[in-house]
This record gives structure tokens, sequence and C-alpha cells, in this order.
């Protein structure tokens, strides 16, 4: 019989041979630091330290480095403690006796006690343990939050509620208590819910700390590198995305975002929201809702079209030879109607394509389109370039983007399945007036 033990001790790459020191060596990392920069030390917050999840991945940049502009880059960032929510106890099982608990020692225990061990950092029992690092004021520089997966209930609108407000409300408690505040990052969407992600806003800001928050798609690789011109007018955009809903939505409606915030004017913020489904996302493209132009465009910048591509390696044009309807499983359209009129819409096209893709027709400049690319499994390499910017703000105390940004797209999301919710009608967003001024340099990686 082969038993859990067994099957570890034969495994090549179990979890416990990637903690494994001659495997995983720090002393490259440690000794390629610049010693003449001060250690930003840093709590990591999260509920789920597991290979490839996005907490051991971005953590895992700041322990030992990562590829940026063609070289390998240690950043001066030290963890130096990390919370890692408790699972459900295990069930009580008769094979373990009266009384008895089965044993849950769990690929997440072994990745992050393995990780305390080879870094020496500490791992603490709650948040507030984990900012104070066991002592009785605050003793670390910035704090990395990253919430996600688990198993957490869903909402009437099918939102999971990930406690992203309560860990950022138990980190302010220690700010306010001890009287400092640090730097804080927030992995993906704010809060399921705009009024929180709007309280989050406004405490940073009343605390005068630094929020930065999203996900990587904003400033990983563009096939091609190519952006909106800052400041020119952006006639109408379409965004192609691909996974499930409230999570893969939000990625690309941030990417989204990126690329209207430079439109001329600024942000308005958005004056409503309308989420489609099944054969109403055809529909408004027959009738001009979105643009097949602007679809057929983005899908041109794709490396994963699905179809016949796959089938028989033939290059295709999936909107005009028709095929999306039979290709695409359960396809959704958010359509967004900014404050300014310009409309924009994210197709969700899981079935047809795999990548995210983006285009836009833009006043003297005609169309532009690119993809915001992923790198493959399992280095993840895209997370870099978040991984960069996360260190920046670390450093300089500054968010690179405004945090509005993730405020709006937040809000977007909520409100798009809202409109899910009342039967797919139109809603008027007069709370998303979310105003703000991109950066003019694009902020994306470039080599």
């Amino acid at each position: 019989m082969l038993t859990r033990r067994r099957f570890l001790g034969y495994s090549a790459l179990t979890p416990a041979m990637m903690v494994y020191r001659p495997l995983l060596s720090a002393a490259p990392a440690k000794a390629a630091r610049d010693s003449s920069l001060p250690t930003v030390k840093i709590a990591v917050l999260g509920n789920t330290f597991q290979l490839g999840s996005s907490l051991q991945t971005i953590t895992d940049r700041f322990l030992v480095g990562y590829p940026w502009e063609g070289d390998w880059h240690v950043p001066n960032i030290q963890v130096v403690s990390m919370y890692i929510e408790p699972k459900p106890a295990p069930e009580v099982g008769p094979a373990y006796g009266p009384g008895r608990v089965a044993p849950h020692s769990t690929e997440r225990d072994v990745l992050s006690e393995g990780r305390a061990n080879e870094f020496n950092f500490r791992i603490c029992r709650n948040i507030p343990e984990a900012l104070r690092c066991g002592g009785d004021h605050l003793a670390v520089d910035a704090v990395l939050s990253i919430v996600e997966q688990g198993n957490y209930p869903l909402n009437h609108k099918g939102q999971i509620l990930y406690p992203r407000y309560d860990y950022f409300q138990q980190c302010v408690q220690v700010f306010e208590t001890d009287g400092r505040a640090v730097p804080y990052f927030n992995h993906d969407s704010l809060s399921f819910s705009f009024q929180e992600a709007k309280s989050m806003v406004s405490t940073a800001e009343r605390l005068n700390f630094p929020l930065m928050a999203g996900s990587s798609l904003p400033v990983t690789w563009r096939i091609p590198d190519i952006d909106i011109p800052f400041g020119a007018q952006i006639e109408e955009a379409v965004m192609v995305g691909v996974g499930g809903m409230d999570h893969a939505d939000f990625n690309a409606l941030e990417a989204l975002q990126c690329m209207m915030e430079r439109r001329k004017g600024g942000e308005t913020g958005v004056k409503s929201v309308q989420l489609l489904e099944g054969d109403d996302v055809w529909a408004a493209g027959d009738s001009g809702r979105w643009s097949k132009e602007l679809l057929s465009s983005a899908q041109s910048r794709s490396d994963a079209l699905q179809g016949l591509t796959i089938m028989d390696g033939r290059p295709q044009n999936l909107v005009a030879s028709g095929v999306l309807p039979q290709l695409v499983r359960d396809p959704a359209a958010y359509c967004l109607e900014y404050n300014d009129g310009t409309r924009a819409t994210l197709l969700m096209l899981n079935g047809a394509d795999a990548d995210f893709t983006f285009a836009a027709r833009v006043t003297g400049h005609g169309k532009i389109a690119t993809q915001f690319f992923r790198g493959p499994k399992p280095n993840v390499s895209y997370s870099a370039g978040l991984a960069s910017k996360i260190e920046q703000m670390y450093t300089t105390r500054k968010a690179p983007y405004p945090i509005q940004r993730t405020l709006l797209t937040s809000g977007m999301l909520e409100a798009c399945l809202t409109s899910r919710l009342r039967e797919n009608r139109k809603i008027e967003t007069p709370h998303l007036e979310v105003r703000y001024q991109a950066p003019a340099e694009s902020l994306y990686a470039r080599t």
C-alpha cells in the first residue's frame, strides 16, 4: 500500500524538498542585497501559503529576489513575520479514536514553516502579533496582505466574502494604538463591498500611510509594448478576459481601467453598468453595443485562441467566422458607460481564448491593441512587475499609481454583479463618481 508518508518520500518535488536547504539556499540572495540601503522589514498576512498561490509567489519575490530588467534583483526587504489564517479544525474520524482529530499537516503548513526556518522569520498566531513581532509595539516597516481562495461564504450576489477589509481594520487598530502607520499592500480587489473599499481609502488618507492594491495585469509586460497615449481621446474600448466570475473578471476590469484612465480629461468615474449573459452578449454585439471590430483586434493579439487553431493549427478570425457562440461557455459582457460618455466593454470568453487582451479606437491613432502577458507556470514571472511596484511603495512610502484605480474597479465589479442580480438590467452608478489623474508615465514592465 502506498501510504502518504511513502508517497512524499518517493516524490521528487514534494513541498519538503522545495524548502530543503541545499535546493533553496538563502545565502546568494542575502549576499546580493545592497548593504548601503536601509532594510525594510515587512509582515506578511494571508490565508493560503501553498504552491502557486499569490501569497507564495509574491512573498518569495521578497525572500529570494526576482528577474527584473534582464537581471536578478534582490530587494532590500526582509520578511520578519507571517500570519497564516488557520484552516477550520479537521473532522473527528473514527480511525483516530474517540476525542482525537485527524492529523492536518498540509502543503501550506510545510511551505510556510519551511520558509520560516530557512529565512528566520516568525510565524504568528494573529495579525497584531505579526505586526508587533511578538512585542508590545509596531515592529515592521510595511505590510503585505494577500487573501485569496479559502472556504469563505458567498453573499446574495455570488461574491466571495474575502476578509480583506477585516485584515486591514486589524492592522489599522494596531497603527492607531501604537501611534505609527506603515505602507500597506492589499492584493486584488479592496473588498467585495464598495463602501468598505471607500472606508479603507479614507482611513489611509486620514492616517497618512500609502495604500496600494490590485493585481499583476496592469504592470506586466505587454505584447506588443504599447500604451494609450496619455491624454488621448478614447472613442470605445473592448477588453477580453477568461476565468471565473468574481476573480478573473476583477483582474480583467483592472487591466481595462489602467488603459481607460489615461484618456483625455483623466478619470471621471462610471455613470452606469450592465452585465449581459448568454445570447444577450451576442445580440449586443450585433446591435453595436460593443464593437465586433475591436473584439477582432483584441483577439489578434492573443497567442491562445481555441477552436480550429488547437484542432489543426489553422489561424482563424473567431469573430468573422461566427464560431464564438459555439466555442464560448457562459459568455458575459460587462458594459460600462463612463461619466464623460466613453464606452468600454469587458467580454469574458471562456472556451474561445486563454489570454487577456485589449483593443481601443483612439482619435488620431486608429486602433490600439495589446496582450497583457502572463508567463507560464511554475515561475509566474508576470508577478515580478507587481513585486517591483510593491517594493517601490515600501522603500519610497509613495504608491506608484493612485489607489482610486482599484477603488473604482472594485466598485465596477460589485455594480455589475448587482446588475446580474437584477435580471441583467442596466443600473445607474452615481456612487462610482471616482475622479483621479493617472500618472503620465507608463508603469508596466517594458524590458
